[in-house]
């Protein structure tokens, strides 16, 4: 027995069940990144100082990762639209350089944050490096969860669009849901950590 609305759509909501079950899990997660940067104005509003970030974060990284991740959204667009034109060889080149582009801003990242733990910058050094290491800790993580969704989708998944290419097509579109949505974060992360 196959479940009703994998391909085609509900009339009622007009989207398909993973559509449908992406966004309700995307609603979750902006509660959860809504409930920590909350936190942080009431941290910052809250402290008699506050650190100057621009002395102590890189920003330059942060402004490379901030391009990185802007332009994985713009291939992951792409990798979406190749499908949709039936064409699954620039589907592969599109979503590769997304994926790439993810292992990039980890790898910027790294340096980041192993240049903070050498100048001896740790979550418990104060509420500022508690809040970063927080935020984009936390970031990374969705990242790298991106990743392996997508890279699934990339090799093994893949086998999907010779049985059932609608199907598989959806599922990129929902991986690319949750893709756009963790570079939307760190659109936001990047000004309030960093430059404000």
């Amino acid at each position: 027995m196959q479940i009703p609305h994998t391909v085609e759509r509900h009339p009622e909501s007009g989207l398909y069940n993973a559509k449908l079950g992406v966004w309700l899990f995307l609603a979750s997660e902006v509660m959860l990144f809504g409930a920590l940067f909350s936190s942080y104005i009431l941290l910052r509003t809250g402290a008699p100082s506050w650190p100057d970030a621009a002395s102590i974060l890189n920003i330059p990284m942060a402004t490379l990762n901030t391009f990185i991740l802007i332009a994985s959204s713009v291939t992951m667009v792409m990798s979406w639209a190749a499908l949709e034109l039936k064409n699954f060889k620039k589907y592969r080149f599109y979503m590769g350089i997304t994926i790439l582009l993810g292992i990039g801003f980890l790898i910027v990242k790294s340096f980041e944050y192993s240049a903070k733990f050498s100048h001896g910058y740790f979550p418990s050094t104060n509420n500022f490096f508690a809040v970063y290491f927080t935020l984009t800790g936390l970031h990374v993580v969705h990242v790298i969860g991106g990743l392996v969704v997508n890279g699934y989708l990339w090799g093994p998944g893949a086998k999907m669009w010779k049985s059932n290419p609608e199907r598989f097509t959806n599922r990129v579109e929902v991986a690319g849901l949750y893709w756009h949505f963790v570079d939307l974060v760190w659109i936001f992360l990047f000004p309030a950590i960093y430059l404000l």
